[in-house]
């Protein structure tokens, strides 16, 4: 598309523009799109086609052969998601103006912890819902690295992250804890108890799912000589593995649990082959908090026992 520009300066159609572009983009398309966005498949082609005319440029091609960024559209993405990450910080400035904590609140986490006993995330929300309940809540759950870019760039307002290498422009504040577990799925050869003195060096024979980013897991694997056979993002996937009876894989012990139920999965070597990950949340350094992540922050430490001067 070789066009000049249309654009001189922002407006509130612009903003609405680049939002339904970021829709879609995180989407991967414009029928994935559509609910999230409530409006039909035409008009967001049509949004889409407008903002490439203002801006003089292709984002995205879109047909038969799918949905994809263009060079151009990356990068429009990656500009896009740093200005509405400063309009929304331009909003919580207002909002912290405010007696009433207003807007949106953006939490993302990694584990599933609405199954593990120690976790006490879901006393935190209501604990908060309680001190501000006109703020509007927005929970997502990705990767380790993913949620401390976000925090970071001002994407998330807290995140909740296994803890191992830290950065030196977040802060870090001790959560709970979940005991991890190796474990193979029925047709595994560990699965019936090969023998009672599985060690590592015969287990590292054997096909090995881990998370395939920085972490504990990570580490743990590498420590033990596991062939990384398969990668995950997240613990989902990595269940998904270890029932095909083909990978061992570390699990959550509450994870596990209901498997182990149904003897689909068991773990291997339980006693020997374990380690404990600690959980924190995160927020970044600078700039000060806003209120409404202050005092969720507060909620989610009291909730777990902890104090606010800790962090």
């Amino acid at each position: 598309m070789v066009k000049k520009a249309l654009l001189q300066g922002f407006g509130d159609v612009d903003f609405r523009l680049l939002r339904v572009f970021r829709t879609v983009a995180r989407c991967g398309g414009l029928a994935a799109s559509e609910f999230e966005l409530n409006i039909g498949r035409s008009t967001i082609s049509r949004h889409i086609s407008d903002l490439e005319v203002r801006l003089g440029m292709t984002l995205c091609y879109r047909g038969p052969a799918g949905f994809s960024l263009s060079g151009e559209g990356e990068k429009v993405l990656e500009a896009t998601e740093m200005l509405l990450a400063a309009v929304d910080g331009f909003q919580n400035e207002v909002d912290d103006i405010h007696r009433n904590m207003r807007g949106t609140f953006k939490l993302a986490f990694f584990d599933l912890s609405s199954t593990n006993p120690k976790a006490h995330v879901h006393a935190a929300i209501s604990g908060f819902e309680t001190v501000a309940p006109e703020v509007n809540l927005e929970l997502s759950t990705e990767p380790p690295n993913v949620i401390e870019a976000g925090v970071i760039n001002g994407r998330y307002d807290l995140g909740i992250v296994p803890v191992h290498r830290q950065s030196a422009v977040l802060s870090y504040a001790d959560l709970y804890s979940e005991e991890m577990i190796l474990y193979c799925g029925q047709g595994h050869p560990c699965f019936d108890g090969v023998s009672s003195d599985l060690d590592l060096k015969r287990l590292s024979a054997f096909k090995y799912a881990g998370f395939g980013f920085n972490s504990p897991n990570m580490v743990v694997g590498q420590r033990m000589n596991f062939r990384i056979s398969a990668r995950v993002h997240n613990e989902e996937a990595l269940c998904v593995l270890i029932q095909s009876g083909r990978y061992l894989g570390f699990l959550p012990d509450h994870v596990a649990a209901p498997y182990v139920a149904a003897d689909t999965m068991r773990p291997v070597e339980r006693d020997k082959i374990r380690y404990t990950t600690r959980l924190a949340a995160i927020v970044r350094k600078r700039p000060e908090l806003n209120r409404k992540t202050d005092e969720f922050l507060r909620c989610l430490l009291q909730a777990h026992g902890h104090d606010r001067a800790e962090v």
